[in-house]
């Protein structure tokens, strides 16, 4: 204990945190989101087509998962602080890269590196700054670390388009300087290491984690499949499916950025309040209700508020199972970083098949309707799988973590 409380009083907790955001911010938020309303201005401009426009999309969600599953390993040879140094350089680099329109292998390969960084950004910061946050305080902490995603979504919606009136160069080089200074705030930030030292849990509750961790991916892959209809349709179903009109499908966008600048700020709280697990379930069960509504109504308060819900979900759902894998896991650092690194990947890899799938399904003939009642369904089946193996619990495990910690079995 002596050892942990000397580890802490050594970290600026409030600037780790603030190093989590910006991190967040620029590696997932800017890097990723604010592509999304570059895509008209590169086809207009003749850079890309409008198929090549969406490769590149999906150049940055491969480079994601690639950074996902390389993040640790990275960390293990030359260190987390390090490994978030050059992630974050590379994010930089890329959006000054990518306004030399040289050719699609060029975009291709620069849209990789910035999914790439996104990948390991989403994996490292919270597993290098949340072991030195008073236990009761993870929840919000944690919030605020992946409340740069929301950030990133809000900003791809107010600073693209009148940055987009001086020219495609200039905009993504202003966006460069933007991350550029937010690289810079973060630099040094990160602590060295992790506040508590490594311990082992008997195997007995090894081998009753291990379901549940194993349950928990799977939700998490769900989840992702869930949010994909917004993430990708959302905008077109309301001015084309609906035939309101681009101003419409803007302003759901809007509140979708603003659903997700709060989202996991209040999610984090919440699970402070109630614990992860309960406040995990409420979650799927909310999300599921919200993409429901927009499936089945089209008036513009349904379409306002499943926007907004489902825009706070998206990193909202991040610190919920960030704080479920870290009950689960073994108490050692290790053990909890490679839990939340697979949870990241099967994110990943849901989010991506997702998109690839449904892109198929809508080329094909299905409806936008038909996009969100697959996303609610797979809500529906998150839930009911957490669910199932909430009698596999560890028990031991509930009653070792005192009832203000915010991290429990649930």
């Amino acid at each position: 204990m002596a050892q942990v409380a000397a580890l802490s009083n050594r970290v600026n907790v409030a600037r780790a945190v603030a190093a989590g955001l910006s991190a967040s911010l620029v590696g997932i938020g800017l890097s990723r989101f604010a592509y999304t309303p570059l895509i008209p201005a590169l086809v207009a401009a003749g850079w890309f087509s409008p198929a090549d426009a969406a490769y590149l999309g999906a150049a940055n969600l491969a480079g994601y998962l690639g950074g996902a599953l390389a993040a640790r390993h990275l960390a293990a040879r030359i260190s987390a602080r390090r490994t978030m140094r050059i992630m974050l350089a590379s994010a930089v680099l890329a959006f000054f890269a990518c306004a030399a329109p040289f050719s699609f292998a060029w975009f291709f390969v620069w849209r990789f590196i910035s999914g790439f960084a996104g990948g390991a950004v989403m994996v490292l910061p919270a597993t290098m700054v949340l072991p030195h946050v008073p236990p009761a305080r993870r929840g919000l902490a944690s919030g605020v670390i992946f409340a740069g995603v929301g950030l990133g979504i809000a900003a791809s919606g107010t600073l693209v388009p009148p940055l987009l009136r001086w020219g495609l160069v200039e905009t993504w080089c202003a966006l460069g300087i933007l991350a550029l200074a937010l690289t810079i705030a973060a630099w040094n930030g990160f602590p060295d290491a992790a506040a508590q030292p490594a311990a082992h849990s008997s195997p007995r509750v090894e081998r009753r984690a291990a379901p549940t961790l194993k349950a928990l991916y799977l939700e998490y892959a769900l989840n992702a499949v869930g949010l994909v209809p917004h993430m990708v349709f959302l905008v077109d179903f309301v001015a084309r499916g609906l035939g309101h009109g681009l101003d419409a499908g803007a302003r759901c966008w809007v509140l979708f950025g603003l659903g997700a600048t709060v989202g996991p700020v209040l999610a984090g709280h919440l699970a402070d309040r109630i614990g992860f697990g309960p406040a995990l379930r409420l979650a799927l069960l909310v999300q599921a209700g919200a993409i429901a509504l927009i499936a089945v109504s089209s008036t513009a308060v349904a379409l306002g508020l499943s926007s907004l819900i489902v825009g706070a979900f998206v990193p909202g759902i991040v610190p919920l199972v960030l704080g479920r894998t870290q009950a689960l896991a073994s108490p050692d650092d290790d053990a909890r970083q490679a839990a939340w690194s697979t949870a990241t990947t099967a994110f990943a890899v849901g989010q991506a098949g997702a998109a690839y799938a449904m892109s198929f399904l809508f080329a094909h003939g299905g409806s936008h309707v038909l996009l969100f009642g697959i996303g609610a369904a797979a809500l529906v089946l998150a839930l009911i799988v957490d669910v199932a193996v909430g009698g596999l619990r560890p028990q031991s495990r509930r009653t070792a973590q005192p009832a203000s910690s915010g991290v429990d079995a649930g």
